[in-house]
């Protein structure tokens, strides 16, 4: 028998064209006749626009055009009479400004250089109004989304009658997703009812979609393409009102335009994580049983779009507690709208709730580990399910080994290295573990070589990689033999890739295909070919790419040749049962970290970082290190670095670049041993996999706070841990 490929360290199968640069993204693609557009963004953060002057910008040279609510073709979708009165940005539809940077008007030129040229000299006049960005200031502003209900397990506030009790409030700022590939779009109208666009996206179909709705045209008319994506991090679920402004400039100039953002723009045009105030009460009796958990959060976002995620609902499941309430607020500001960032609102939720944990810890003078092993939830308690799989307390025991975890101290400050004060935290990480519905279609070829399609997304996991190896065990054919497309609205149906179920959904599909195939092949063999007459087809083996019946095996390119065929191709449907009926389907991850503080200067430095996934079944060893590591990054910048700064006097931000807006660098990230669990989940799909991208950065921060606070003795609660903060 072949080698099985799933749970190998298999090379990526696109690495040698992203590393030679052959690789196209959207903004390498050039339609015949392309012309390049800038934006002119809005310097004041609300009122209305009052007059634009674009006779400098329209006598320039090179410049084709200059858009603006004053000359935009309609978009068929904006309708006014809409009952909804928070339906997002209407780009170019009214004189309304809701946030700075928002775009005004878009210009168009022969090249980029001459459209960045005449946006400057565009001249807008505004009718400010008061503007709300700070979130502080607007709490009582605060309102509970409709589909944000609150929830109530046991008694509420039950936590203030434990014996061992404490309330505290933990804070986070605007995070900015900040890949290394900026936002943009290439539209073009090849026909005034057929347009295509090249895309920054997570997802093909989904931008089909919303143009659909959008133009009102048929989704036979619209052809996205994404092949390649240079990072994205939950920027790339939506489509952008800057993208549908790009849109309208190519329809209404009848030529392609190229739109890329600038890096500041990225701060305002493509979402980010909101800001988030938590409050958490937690108690427990002196023995460390928990009795009560409250968490309150309550995040921003938009004037004209009501944002939520998922920020308290760790709290209501991770821990066997019988008495939980939760609730959810929105404050709208003066901002864009938010968007779900890699470990969406669990991530902001996890670092309240990790360290609260930590703290109580502290309080019964308990080992922190301990404490959440004693707390363990064996099956879900808040919706009484049992798991499908769940391997928590190994991974606990697997991190904590390796870490050194037995050398940390339970009195803070105790620990020194070469001067620097040494310090152990850990917390833990969840996220639903989900299944989607997508199709794939499979086409066998006469020399032997498979093509399998799927409209799924790829914005650096490896999906391509991950889908040739599934698809290589379950038909037997080698892998080199396979290719996986996707990134093209053409192909059959996938899902966004978001929310750590692409390997699930598309993967789930892309075994059932191979299935379907060979059960065609079966079919084909036993009416066709002498020596599988009167064999079923679902009696006929397959093994290693061949049908097998007793002592008699065929190729399965041999079966196409001999049936005179140069190609077969089946599409299958693939989606979850039921099984959510009887389990619940969750992720889970361990984070471990050991950090040094400098006692005069306050700077931390992260020494050693052990994060464990519970995951089910590795698809890939290499690429699943990649993306816990991935994970881990995202999580530094979250614990020490990221902080994006508003001028509150201008509703402006004023670190809206890579120098002022600290990502972390290779120097900040230190040796990080990435550890699996790697038992298959046997109810979530054939597979056996759970998602791994959201818990690679989920409580990560906490696991951060929490070794600061064991080398320092000082807790910080509001992120990012800098060093002023522990001087």
């Amino acid at each position: 028998m072949k080698k099985q490929a799933v749970g190998q360290s298999m090379d990526r199968v696109d690495g040698r064209l992203k590393v030679t640069g052959t690789a196209r993204y959207f903004a390498d693609h050039q339609p015949e006749g392309m012309l390049y557009a800038a934006l002119v963004c809005s310097p004041v953060s609300s009122g209305r626009i009052t007059a634009i002057d674009a006779a400098k910008a329209l006598r320039a040279p090179g410049v084709a055009d200059v858009v603006s609510h004053l000359n935009a073709p309609p978009v068929p979708g904006y309708k006014a009479d809409n009952p909804n009165p928070k339906q997002g940005l209407k780009i170019f539809y009214d004189d309304r400004i809701y946030s700075n940077g928002q775009p005004v008007a878009i210009v168009v030129a022969n090249t980029l250089e001459r459209a960045v040229h005449a946006a400057s000299l565009v001249k807008v006049t505004y009718a400010q109004e008061v503007h709300k960005t700070d979130m502080d200031e607007n709490m009582g502003q605060a309102f509970q989304h409709k589909n944000m209900k609150d929830y109530l397990r046991g008694e509420a506030d039950a936590w203030k009658k434990a014996p061992v009790h404490l309330e505290a409030e933990y804070n986070i700022p605007i995070e900015v997703h900040n890949p290394m590939e900026l936002a943009g779009i290439i539209a073009h109208w090849e026909t005034p009812d057929q347009l295509t666009v090249y895309a920054k996206t997570q997802g093909v179909k989904s931008v089909q979609q919303t143009l659909k709705t959008l133009f009102q045209l048929p989704e036979s008319q619209i052809t996205v393409h994404s092949r390649f994506v240079g990072g994205a991090f939950g920027m790339g679920l939506r489509i952008w009102p800057m993208e549908v402004a790009t849109i309208l400039a190519a329809k209404k100039i009848r030529k392609p335009v190229k739109l890329v953002i600038t890096r500041k723009d990225m701060f305002t045009l493509v979402g980010y994580r909101p800001a988030a105030r938590q409050r958490i009460g937690i108690g427990a009796t002196t023995d460390g049983k928990l009795t009560g958990i409250t968490h309150e959060a309550v995040a921003n976002t938009s004037p004209y779009e009501d944002f939520t995620e998922a920020i308290v609902n760790m709290s209501r499941m991770m821990y066997a507690c019988p008495n939980v309430n939760t609730r959810y607020q929105l404050v709208p500001l003066n901002l864009s709208t938010p968007v779900w960032m890699r470990g969406p609102g669990e991530a902001t939720g996890a670092f309240a709730l990790e360290s609260a944990i930590d703290e109580l810890a502290h309080q019964l003078k308990m080992d922190p580990l301990q404490l959440r092993i004693l707390n363990h939830a064996d099956t879900d308690p808040e919706k009484h399910l049992p798991y499908s799989s769940k391997y928590l307390k190994e991974a606990y025991e697997m991190g904590a080994a390796k870490i050194g975890w037995q050398q940390r101290s339970q009195t803070p400050g105790q620990l020194q290295e070469n001067g620097w004060l040494v310090g152990y935290g850990m917390s833990s990480g969840v996220f639903s573990a989900g299944r989607g519905r997508a199709t794939a279609s499979a086409t066998l070829k006469a020399d032997g070589t498979l093509v399998i399609r799927s409209a799924a997304a790829d914005i650096g996991p490896g999906t391509a990689t991950a889908m040739v190896q599934i698809a290589a065990d379950a038909t037997g054919i080698d892998a080199k033999k396979i290719e996986f497309l996707l990134g093209e609205s053409a192909y059959p149906e996938a899902p966004r890739q978001g929310g750590s179920s692409t390997v699930s959904t598309v993967g789930s599909a892309v075994n059932d295909v191979c299935r379907s195939l060979q059960q065609k092949l079966g079919e084909m063999a036993s009416a066709g070919i002498p020596a599988f007459k009167g064999v079923k087809a679902e009696n006929i083996q397959h093994e290693d790419g061949q049908l097998v019946a007793g002592n008699t095996r065929l190729d399965y390119a041999a079966l196409l040749q001999l049936q005179q065929l140069p190609e077969l191709t089946v599409t299958t449907t693939s989606q979850a049962g039921d099984e959510r009926k009887h389990y619940a389907m969750y992720s889970f991850s361990v984070h471990f970290t050991k950090v040094h503080v400098h006692p005069a200067t306050g700077v931390v430095r992260i020494k050693h970082i052990v994060s464990v996934a519970d995951s089910g079944t590795v698809v890939n060893t290499k690429t699943a290190r990649s993306q816990m590591i991935g994970g881990v990054v995202g999580g530094i910048g979250m614990a020490l670095t990221e902080e994006a700064l508003i001028d509150h006097r201008y509703g402006r931000y004023v670190n809206n670049n890579y120098a002022d807006y600290h990502v972390p660098v290779n120097a900040d990230t230190p040796p990080t041993d990435v550890l699996f669990i790697n038992k298959k989940d046997p109810v979530i799909n054939p597979m056996g996999a759970k998602g791994m991208g959201e818990i690679a950065l989920i409580g990560f921060a906490a696991a951060v706070s929490n070794a600061v606070f064991n080398a320092t003795g000082k807790r910080v609660r509001d992120l990012p841990i800098t060093p002023d903060k522990l001087i």
